[in-house]
């Protein structure tokens, strides 16, 4: 004979409790492809750290650096607390850093500000995605809080991104929602669904006072009388000036919670690393469609020129075949364009993008305006590469900011912008690039380039052996044909 138990009163209490136990310990319940970057229940994962220059943390010992983290935790059991699920900040001491360092992200942010808050979001450990008081009473509204939070407040003035597009905070009291979207340096911010920044550069905020520092050493250096030591120094502080005010921000860094002025709730903080293939596309939609003419149909080379047979189609991309190379070009001529494209290398890889080349046999680093180096700069073989041969340089002229490359593999995405005598390269997101060749006199084994003041050219591939792949090419003219 068999008995049915009844659950008690009591019984069912308890069981309700133990299920509410389990969601708290399980923590909050992330979108699909999201992982949580707060538990609900502790800092597990986060350490503290203030607005400090991570390339200096970076430059420390390991003991010295957690030496310096050690006494920046003290801050947190002072400033910060967990309450009902919450992040919650007094609005003083260092801020909550995640222990993990992101390259490509979507981020998730809920906040709740207070009367005459002032906080943000870092990126990559480098200020900010703006959160302030946006009324009248918070007494910001010369510094741009009556325009709203969301923007890129430590960019130049009047640069894309420093001010939100439009007010999208909501009033006091209620949860606001940040979605942001990082890839490279490109950021695009949405507060309570509105669109307040889009696809912006942060700005390097960490180059701004050692390349103040440089020119005040500038400065004081035209006080002495002319030598050939000052000459030298004068030299040498400018080409210092000029790789600080283009180095970009890092590759990789940590997310920030910035607070100070009042208090601030912070929740459903959660992430997604985008891979490379959805980051390509998400940048290639990000720049835009309008005035761009596909130059490479993915089936033939149509509209080509140079030693086709050196190359094959693979898959709808242009190939170089092994042991094989020479300089490949379009038919058509250009002056000022941008060029979008994507390439894949394979171990050590060596190409090059031809920038207004003349056209027939010859060499496009000298014959042409520039080669900009398609290279496998990672690998061990190239481990005594003149900086002026790394992935992105003006080839012999001018080094871009090493890096940025995807792992050996997978597919890249380039933007080329040529104005005038000045080229910029942006590599998956990250301006690496950005020089004026007239401005160039010395060039490496002494050796000229003649043709890099061209105003017009062909834009080609210059193989070098190398099995590298070149898909989705695109050009947009900048000026009439």
């Amino acid at each position: 004979m068999s008995h049915t138990r009844l659950c008690t009163p009591l019984v069912a209490c308890a069981l309700l409790m133990l299920v509410a136990l389990a969601a708290r310990t399980e923590g909050p319940k992330p979108p699909e492809g999201f992982t949580p970057l707060f538990n609900g229940r502790d800092f597990s994962g986060w350490h503290a750290m203030p607005t400090f220059d991570p390339y200096k943390l970076a430059a420390m010992s390991e003991k010295e650096r957690k030496a310096q983290i050690d006494k920046w935790n003290e801050d947190i059991p002072k400033h910060w607390k967990v309450e009902n699920g919450e992040i919650v900040n007094d609005g003083k001491g260092a801020y909550l850093t995640t222990d993990k360092e992101f390259g490509d992200i979507e981020l998730l942010v809920d906040y709740k500000m207070y009367p005459k808050g002032d906080s943000g979001i870092y990126l990559k450990a480098t200020p900010q995605v703006q959160i302030w008081d946006y009324t009248k009473e918070g007494g910001k509204w010369d510094l741009g809080a009556d325009k709203g939070s969301g923007g890129l407040w430590n960019n130049s003035p009047g640069s894309p991104g420093k001010d939100p597009l439009v007010l999208a905070d909501k009033p006091f009291g209620q949860w606001n929602h940040f979605r942001i979207l990082m890839l490279g340096e490109r950021v695009t911010v949405y507060l309570n669904d509105k669109l307040v920044v889009n696809h912006a550069r942060l700005e390097n905020y960490w180059n701004r006072a050692p390349v103040e520092a440089l020119k005040r050493q500038l400065k004081k250096l035209e006080t002495e009388s002319d030598s050939s030591e000052k000459q030298k120094k004068t030299k040498e502080l400018l080409a210092q000036i000029d790789w600080l005010r283009t180095r970009p921000l890092p590759p990789k860094g940590p997310i920030q919670l910035q607070t100070h002025g009042s208090e601030i709730r912070w929740r459903n903080l959660y992430v997604r690393e985008i891979p490379a293939e959805e980051a390509n596309k998400l940048l290639r939609e990000k720049s835009g469609q309008a005035g761009f003419e596909t130059v490479f149909n993915g089936k033939d080379f149509d509209g080509w020129d140079g030693p086709l047979d050196n190359y094959e189609i693979k898959d709808g991309a242009i190939v170089c075949k092994p042991h094989k190379g020479g300089l490949i070009y379009t038919k058509a001529e250009y002056g000022d364009f941008v060029a979008r494209l994507e390439f894949k290398l394979p171990p050590g890889g060596n190409n090059g993008l031809a920038i207004r080349y003349p056209g027939g046999p010859g060499d496009t680093a000298y014959d042409g305006m520039c080669e900009l180096q398609v290279l496998d700069d990672t690998h061990p073989k190239y481990a005594r590469l003149d900086p002026r041969q790394a992935h992105g340089s003006a080839y012999g002229m001018v080094a871009a900011h090493r890096g940025y490359l995807r792992p050996v593999g997978q597919w890249n995405y380039q933007e080329v912008t040529v104005k005038g005598p000045t080229i910029q390269v942006e590599l998956n997101g990250t301006r690496i690039l950005d020089c004026d060749l007239s401005k160039v006199t010395e060039f490496m084994n002494n050796r000229p380039h003649p043709g890099k003041d061209r105003p017009r050219g062909h834009f080609g591939f210059a193989g070098h052996n190398d099995p590298v792949a070149f898909r989705n090419i695109q050009i947009k003219r900048l000026d009439a044909k």
